[in-house]
């Protein structure tokens, strides 16, 4: 059987082991961190999405960079066979809303617990603060790597699982794309993706801390839509934030080079401009003697009441059968797009994952080894492959894991 290292002990390097371990291969995780998993840990605030139960059309339609290239590994090994691997190793699942699927306990540690158990099990040694410094290349085919501390380990096989550049604090540094280029092979740009957008109004820092649900938003250049979705999102100190605004920074980031970008969000979207014109005249008959400040906050949470006020442009003080159909015309246009400017992205200590990297062009889709450099293979987060929040980042780890595998097998 063969030899193989994998460098790195996240969710695809510890899954490649499991994989191989099973099938009698001597197989050793090289980790630099203190224990594996590090990020896993933290994956899903702490609760750990670690894969999503839709179809595969809607599987490769979530998946943001080089969606093809995913094919084959995703028939390899795809949601069933991840939910059914974790089921077996002893942690019950269960599916939440949009088809997210999580340990029942809510702890990640449940996933890092089995998949280390799996790695004792078959036998697969994890060898931790050991940090690599090189892949060992000769005649265009992997002969090992050298150590941080000059030891030089053969194997038949290495697999770089080392991650990308997000949270760095894990121990994501990038080694992974070094290694890459220094085996002749190509690195796209890489940015920080799945990540809080900047804004450049003020009033947005007004509203920070304010959660808002069911809502729509839209970003564009010009007239043209970049991104157009329904969900939830959080405004922060500098911008907004949330499951919809993660999902939005993956698709507008290359235009982000660009320049700023128009974004605007559908406070009611479940109600047409008749409706909701509709729902206003009521409360200004309810109450035509009031003060407008005091009649609209029962159609805005507290702390958006004043910001909705300031950019209605309508006096505040004004009683409500003083306010003209113009006027009311111009509050519609106000709640079915709030209007923002988005300046940038947050950076790598933010970011959930890392967009561009390892070439798939010089990777081999069915089995994920080099085509370059016989016996070397990339997996997970390093390669160019990246996907929006809801488990689908996870999944395309223990996939392109179990195709490498696969191949060694």
């Amino acid at each position: 059987m063969s030899r193989v290292l994998i460098v790195g002990g996240g969710a695809a390097g510890m899954m490649a082991g499991v994989l191989l371990g099973r099938k009698g291969h001597d197989v050793t995780i090289l980790e630099k961190n203190d224990k594996p998993g590090k990020k896993l840990f933290i994956t899903g605030k702490g609760r750990c999405n670690l894969t999503n139960a839709c179809d595969r059309e809607e599987l490769m339609s979530r998946v943001v960079s080089n969606s093809r290239f995913m094919y084959s590994a995703f028939s390899t090994f795809d949601q069933q066979d991840v939910m059914a691997f974790f089921e077996a190793a002893g942690v019950p699942l269960k599916v939440e809303r949009g088809n997210r699927v999580f340990p029942v306990s809510d702890h990640s540690s449940d996933i890092i617990k089995a998949l280390t158990r799996e790695l004792e099990k078959s036998h697969v040694h994890i060898r931790l603060k050991t940090a690599v410094d090189q892949v060992i290349v000769k005649d265009d085919t992997v002969k090992g790597v050298r150590l941080a501390d000059h030891t030089v380990l053969p194997a038949d096989a290495v697999i770089i699982a080392s991650g990308g550049l997000s949270y760095p604090s894990t121990g994501s540094t990038g080694d992974g794309f070094r290694f890459a280029l220094e085996t002749g092979h190509r690195v796209t740009d890489t940015s920080p993706s799945l990540v809080p957008l900047l804004v450049r109004e003020a009033y947005i820092k007004k509203l920070m801390g304010l959660s808002l649900k069911n809502v729509s938003l839209t970003i564009r250049r010009g007239r043209k839509v970049l991104y157009d979705d329904f969900g939830e999102m959080l405004f922060t100190d500098r911008g907004v934030s949330g499951p919809m605004i993660l999902s939005a920074s993956a698709y507008v980031g290359a235009e982000l080079k660009k320049g700023p970008l128009d974004a605007s969000l559908d406070l009611k979207p479940a109600l047409t401009r008749e409706q909701l014109d509709s729902r206003i005249l009521r409360e200004f008959e309810a109450a035509p003697n009031k003060q407008f400040k005091n009649v609209i906050g029962v159609l805005f949470p507290a702390s958006l009441t004043p910001v909705m006020i300031e950019l209605s442009h309508i006096d505040p003080d004004r009683k409500i059968n003083y306010i003209t159909r113009e006027e009311r015309e111009l509050l519609i246009d106000l709640i079915k797009g709030f209007p923002f400017t988005i300046t940038g992205k947050g950076d790598f200590k933010e970011a959930v994952i890392t967009q561009g990297g390892v070439h798939v062009k010089d990777i081999d889709p069915k089995t994920m080894e080099s085509k370059k450099v016989s016996g070397l293979y990339f997996i997970g987060e390093v390669l160019d492959v990246d996907a929006v929040t809801g488990g689908f980042n996870l999944q395309i780890a223990w996939s392109t894991a179990a195709a490498a595998a696969e191949a060694i097998c």
